[in-house]
């Protein structure tokens, strides 16, 4: 005679018991799922918006001190190199250089300044005894002049450049100081009008 234990068969007639991996699969439905889910979509949407608001902090423009361009270009032109000076706030230099840093006595200088306006558009001043210089020439050699106006107690001539840009330039015993530039005419006369003898 053989005994009979227990069995895991559920009695006759009563419905089968789930097994325990359709239990878990009942319970990852889509309530949950969404539940699961809601916080790690609200942290994605802070880190991205923390993220934006750090970079609408940085400024873009990155400003350069004319100052020691300036000194070297006096300290080896032949000629009293001239700068804008006291321009109103707004204008930021964003580029300086000269070739003097290469010049032998009496070779000639060219000195450049660049300028972000207030408007956020470019301002360029260059002074050279080189008429020759391509930040001269690039400019002036295909200009159509329209003119002279008093800038400073100084008379400019006015162009209009193959770009469409104004260029406001002088030239005095052979040294060309030119300011032009996609800003417009208001600001370009402000910053000739800052021009002056460079005083270190």
């Amino acid at each position: 005679m053989t005994g009979v234990g227990p069995t895991s068969q559920p009695p006759a007639g009563a419905p089968p018991t789930p097994s325990p991996a359709i239990q878990r699969a009942n319970r990852m439905s889509a309530a949950n799922m969404i539940r699961s889910l809601a916080p790690l979509v609200v942290i994605c949407l802070v880190l991205v918006g923390w993220a934006t608001f750090r970079q609408a902090e940085v400024d873009p423009v990155r400003e350069v001190d004319p100052a020691g361009t300036l000194q070297l270009a006096a300290a080896r032109a032949g000629y009293p190199v001239v700068a804008p000076a006291g321009l109103p706030d707004g204008y930021r230099v964003t580029s300086a250089r000269t070739d003097a840093g290469g010049a032998d006595p009496g070779d000639p200088v060219t000195v450049e300044v660049g300028y972000l306006t207030p408007s956020a558009e470019f301002a360029g001043f260059v002074v050279s005894d080189d008429a020759r210089a391509d930040a001269l020439t690039d400019v002036l050699d295909d200009a159509e002049t329209e003119g002279t106006v008093e800038l400073g107690g100084q008379d400019w001539t006015r162009s209009t450049t193959g770009r469409g840009e104004t260029a406001l330039w002088r030239e005095d015993a052979g040294v060309t100081v030119l300011v032009t530039g996609s800003a417009d005419d208001d600001e370009l006369a402000a910053v000739a009008t800052a021009v002056r003898p460079y005083t270190g």
